[in-house]
């Protein structure tokens, strides 16, 4: 009877993690596969520091759940890796996994990147390689702002120097206004001088 329980008990729990891996796996932007075997164990945790400093979640499962995890579905080719040790890192972005462990496995040669997925699209090494030259996700907010922003400061150069050009044709139609009073006030003025002499006149 105990001997069943115990059973029964670790089968419950591999079928908790197979929940659980498929979860990650479903609901992350992107993830990584490594291969970790040589790795010491204050290597192994600086590198869970930078990871988890960059939001990536770094997870420790055998093989054969990850294959029962992802089998019959789009990822299910990211098990043809899956030999030694591995490792998974899941992020909620399509650069941070990639640009974390490429930059890592640099400096620590047995570090081994295998394969991984970003946006349900499985990739390749060099792919992942490529997407870890990319900005990370302030990088990219930035950069993306900087695009919008650049319009912008044209659309406000371009107005400010139609407010300027107003401004100077304001002066110049004031100048006009102010020099055509003047004129019509003078020409009353000579009109009025006209009128008064006549009246004298027929008067005298």
């Amino acid at each position: 009877m105990e001997v069943n329980h115990l059973r029964n008990e670790v089968l419950e729990a591999k079928k908790d993690l197979v929940a659980e891996i498929q979860e990650n796996v479903l609901g992350s932007e992107s993830a990584v596969i490594v291969e970790y075997h040589g790795l010491n164990v204050g290597q192994i945790t600086e590198l869970r520091a930078q990871l988890h400093e960059a939001g990536v979640d770094f997870k420790v499962y055998k093989n054969t759940l990850f294959r029962r995890a992802v089998e019959g579905t789009d990822y299910e080719g990211l098990t043809e890796d899956l030999v030694g040790p591995n490792a998974v890192a899941f992020g909620g972005d399509a650069v941070a996994p990639s640009r974390v462990l490429a930059q890592f496995a640099k400096k620590n040669k047995k570090l081994q990147i295998k394969t991984g997925f970003v946006d349900g699209e499985i990739v390749s090494v060099d792919e992942i390689k490529e997407l870890a030259t990319l900005p990370d996700h302030d990088g990219m907010i930035s950069m993306f702002l900087s695009v919008l922003q650049a319009p912008v400061r044209n659309l406000a150069y371009a107005l400010s120097q139609v407010a300027e050009k107003k401004e100077e044709l304001g002066d110049v139609v004031e100048a006009k206004e102010e020099t055509v009073e003047a004129a019509a006030e003078e020409v009353a003025e000579e009109t009025k001088e006209v009128v008064e002499e006549k009246e004298e006149a027929k008067e005298a």
